[in-house]
This record gives structure tokens, sequence and C-alpha cells, in this order.
């Protein structure tokens, strides 16, 4: 009987992508209907801080979402709360969507992408590139919070 290889597979997550101008999806489960602002879209899911109170993980619902490319209607399962370290975003994943939905939703995802709105950089390795993103984000913090603590004083270079 053949033996397969123990080669370790190298999982591809699709590109993230930071929603702009806090865009709004629709969400109903079973008959009831509420809006959650979309944080994060990827071609399997995303995450959504809902209107309303977490929903069970593993709960199916329908998402609709209004795109520049049309309407895009889908399937979704709710996943885990906390989702991109905020605690109020749920996490979901796309379990059926249809033909024209799914044109549309790419689509989108490649125009917010080529727009810079992904999370994916190319070169590096993905552990240095998220090791740099997440020492980028901490430094632009303790500026933003340095400012705040002293509003006079200049973070420039020493002359």
């Amino acid at each position: 009987m053949p033996q397969k290889g123990n080669k370790p597979r190298q999982r591809t997550r699709p590109p993230r992508i930071r929603v702009p101008n806090s865009e709004r999806a629709l969400f109903v489960v079973d008959d009831s209907k509420f809006v959650g602002v979309i944080q994060r879209l990827s071609l399997t899911g995303g995450s959504a801080i809902l209107a309303r109170s977490p929903i069970p993980q593993g709960t199916l619902a329908k998402m609709g979402l209004n795109t520049v490319f049309g309407q895009v209607t889908a399937q979704i399962e709710f996943l885990q709360m906390g989702a991109d370290g905020i605690p109020l975003a749920q996490a979901f994943r796309f379990v059926a969507m249809s033909d024209i939905s799914s044109e549309r939703f790419t689509a989108a995802v490649k125009q917010m992408e080529s727009a810079g709105f992904s999370d994916f950089t190319a070169t590096g390795s993905p552990l240095g590139d998220l090791a740099s993103h997440s020492v980028n984000k901490l430094r632009d913090s303790i500026r933003r919070l340095s400012s705040v603590m002293t509003p006079g004083r200049q973070t420039g270079p020493k002359r």
C-alpha cells in the first residue's frame, strides 16, 4: 500500500481585505433581520460588528451586501467572537453563494485589494511580514498616545 509523504502542506490563506467606509450588510437569522458593519472580507468569509448580541457559533444565516458590481447574497455560518482582535467583531464563513453573487463578490474583493485595502503583501516571509506589520502598528499607536499625553511636544528628531 503506497504511503503518503510526510511533506507538510503549506496552507495559503486568501488575502484579507480591510473594508473601507463602514460598509453595512443585512443579516437574516431565522426570520430576524439585523445590520452589521463589515470589518474584513476574504474569498472564504469575513468579520462584522453586529447590531445585535453575539450569534451562537455554528448558526447559519443569510447575508446581503451591496457592492459596486451589484448585490451579493450568501449563506454564511457564524464563527467565534473577537475576530481580528476586536472584541465585538464576529467572524463568519461563506457556506454557499450563487454564481452571479460569487462573480460580483470576487470582482469587488479584487478591486478593494488593488486599491490597497489588502492585508497581504507579496514580498518577504509571512512571519517577517506579520512582525513588521505588528511593529508598525505598535509604533503608530505609541506616537498617537504620546501626542495625546504631551500635546506641545514635537516627536521629530532633536537638532
